[in-house]
């Protein structure tokens, strides 16, 4: 006879997310089918000490701060089996725009890993830091400039209007594509006298407005080409591997220039996949495999020890 539901082993994940993130993540379509797998999401109480709280089998955050790192760290040392998502240790990374992107030099993705034109290549814009104003004094058109430094320029790239972004939860890779600021012409670079205003990505300034309305207008996100699968594929795993994280986006853009050129220009842990189709279908089942996949390690490892215990008795 089958197991019923209640019956079952249920799980505890435990979530730690600011008030605006819990609002637009956890929605209720996403606790219902978690709860329906036999996974209970837990509101954690940040304003308590965490090792107070659960037990739980898994703990999901996105907090920051040395605070939470010690407490994260002191209820792994007391609840050795607990996974946590992700290592704050691996998040902080991310938190420097110029290390973020180094780890995408480091990744051994093989050229032409595509199916499409067999010559794909992989990198990063051109970056500098800023730390002082003297430093940015060195170019006139920098005075316009209201960030206090340090500050980190990147190299604009014609793109085509287009950005795709890469969502990953685990092993599950989705890209999506997104209209983006429009293509700078050669023309326009030649007599550029200062700063060049773009129009936000959605949403257009009223200084370039009408040309961007009519850059827009032209561009039919539909036809344009997505990358390679393969490709896409490749590059994720290469930085969840390298990265120790399980849940990020990252940016790409196609270089018009050459148009087997990709270039990573952000990455960002835990990201908004509720704009993701399907995500609370993509998040149950990742739940449920890193679940599963500890209680199996647990049992595993309780099976060895018995058995090493009775080897040791009739020795």
């Amino acid at each position: 006879m089958a197991e019923s539901i209640s019956q079952r082993r249920r799980y505890a994940i435990g979530y730690a997310l600011a008030a605006k993130k819990q609002q637009s993540f956890m929605q209720l379509s996403l606790v219902n089918l978690a709860k329906g797998r036999g996974i209970d999401l837990i509101r954690i109480d940040t304003g308590k000490p965490l090792v107070e709280q659960g037990p739980f089998d898994c703990i999901l955050h996105k907090f920051y701060g040395d605070d939470w790192k010690c407490q994260s760290d002191d209820y792994k040392a007391r609840n050795p089996n607990v996974v946590i998502l992700d290592s704050p240790n691996a998040i902080e990374r991310l938190h420097n725009r110029i290390s973020m992107l180094q780890v995408v030099s480091e990744l051994k993705i093989s050229q032409g890993s595509g199916s499409g034109s067999g010559s794909e290549t992989l990198g990063i814009p051109k970056q500098i830091v800023i730390y002082d104003v003297e430093t940015l004094k060195d170019h006139r058109s920098w005075e316009g400039l209201k960030f206090p430094p340090p500050i980190v320029l990147q190299e604009f790239v014609n793109h085509g209007g287009v950005i795709f972004k890469v969502y990953v939860v685990g092993e599950y890779v989705k890209c999506v594509k997104r209209k983006s600021l429009p293509d700078v012409s050669e023309d326009k670079l030649g007599n550029l006298g200062g700063l060049l205003t773009f129009a936000q990505v959605s949403n257009l300034s009223s200084s370039n407005e009408k040309n961007d309305e009519l850059f827009y207008d032209k561009l039919h996100l539909d036809d344009c080409e997505m990358p390679p699968q393969r490709f896409i594929m490749d590059i994720a795993r290469g930085l969840r591997e390298a990265m120790k994280l399980n849940l990020f986006n990252f940016d790409v853009i196609r270089d018009t220039r050459f148009g087997n050129r990709y270039l990573v220009i952000d990455i960002n842990y835990f990201p908004g996949y509720e704009k993701m189709p399907l995500y609370e279908t993509v998040f149950t089942d990742f739940l449920w495999d890193v679940v599963s996949k500890k209680e199996g390690n647990t049992t595993a490892a309780m099976n060895l020890d018995a058995k090493e215990s009775c080897v040791c008795r009739s020795g």
